[in-house]
């Protein structure tokens, strides 16, 4: 890897071990393979970088760079010798010692990219936690996480390992590190994704919470009643009342922002029927879900946004799908997302007025 080859001071076989982790080593791996002072030989030269307590990384990874000077593998004998170099640097590893012209851990930490952020988080906490809330939706990519926001682990409560800046560490009790609430993802553990979407609710931004667990429940990952459970763990969630009323428009059968706005401002209330969401039907050998059924009326009502419905391909796929289902005797009526938003009011006078005609039609 190019980023590895940049460096100098590597002990031949640690740049190896670099190279197969994808430039991120804990001083544990580093040191069962060279030597403490191999290990410091290369902090000290510039070429790794300590971005958290006993972890470090390819200074390439950052864009730091130097003139590949690897030294010879071996120098093991020296390593535990009372006065000796290996014996210095050992006390400087253990001390945190790791300074480079990155500056500090914590900076570069910051600086490295969302992808092996975590894998240092992951190598920081070495088996005692799992990626979880906003981080754990990056994995399971649900949501991409911004790299200016932290990275965030999960441990048992009873744990000592503490945040650091841009890394954020949860207590949580109960937990268990292995299945069903921990998981396997990417090569990475995380919590299991009901509980990353409760525990990241609150701390998304509020324009981002509803549409990681639309998608969750869209690709089928999880049902809305799987989340529910997960949310009656946590009875004091910042915003749980918010999270328990998607989740009913879910059950319910919305699978979109845009049905869930038709769901509270146009298809309820006066003289509106108890409508039917994302209903199976089959005719002939082809399988379609209808956006909001008025089953006694026979009226297909499809929400159109604009990012799915806009192209004169799917326009096409529609008209046909349309045409199949006159033959069943459905009508389809369909919306727009700029009506049903800026002439909502509209638009209901529309839906009340097809369903009396419907029923005057017997």
């Amino acid at each position: 890897m190019g980023a590895v080859g940049s460096v100098r001071w590597v002990d031949g076989v640690l740049r190896v071990l670099l190279d197969r982790s994808g430039g991120v080593v804990s001083r544990g791996a580093a040191t069962r393979v060279a030597s403490e002072s191999a290990l410091w030989r290369a902090c000290r030269s510039g070429a790794l970088l300590r971005v958290l307590p006993g972890v470090y990384v390819d200074a390439g990874l950052l864009g730091l760079s130097a003139p590949s000077e690897v030294a010879p593998s071996g120098g093991m004998v020296e390593a535990g010798r009372p006065g000796s170099t290996g014996e210095l640097a050992r006390r400087r590893l253990s001390a945190g010692w790791g300074g480079s012209a990155s500056g500090s851990p914590a900076l570069a930490f910051a600086r490295l990219d969302g992808a092996t952020r975590k894998r240092a988080a992951i190598t920081y906490v070495d088996g005692r936690g799992a990626l979880g809330g906003p981080t754990a939706l990056d994995v399971w990519q649900l949501r991409r996480q911004p790299d200016a926001e932290p990275v965030h682990l999960d441990v048992p409560a009873d744990s000592a390992l503490r945040g650091r800046p841009h890394l954020v560490v949860h207590h949580r009790r109960g937990l268990v590190l292995g299945p069903p609430q921990v998981v396997v993802r990417a090569g990475m553990p995380v919590v299991r994704l009901e509980q990353a979407l409760v525990d990241a609710w609150p701390l998304l931004p509020a324009a981002d919470r509803p549409a990681a667990v639309i998608r969750a429940v869209n690709d089928r990952l999880t049902t809305p009643q799987r989340i529910a459970a997960a949310l009656d763990r946590v009875p004091r969630l910042a915003g749980r009342a918010e999270l328990r009323t998607l989740l009913a428009k879910l059950d319910a059968g919305c699978r979109s922002p845009l049905e869930i706005w038709g769901h509270d401002h146009v298809f309820t209330g006066p003289g509106m029927p108890a409508f039917q969401r994302q209903t199976r039907i089959v005719v002939g050998r082809r399988t379609m879900y209808l956006d909001v059924w008025a089953e006694r009326e026979r009226v297909d009502f499809e929400l159109d946004g604009a990012a799915t419905h806009g192209d004169r391909r799917q326009r096409e796929v529609d008209l046909r799908r349309d045409a199949l289902l006159a033959t069943a005797g459905i009508l389809v009526v369909r919306f727009a997302h700029r009506r049903l938003v800026h002439e909502t009011d509209a638009v209901r006078r529309e839906v009340l007025a097809i369903l009396a005609s419907r029923r005057a039609e017997g």
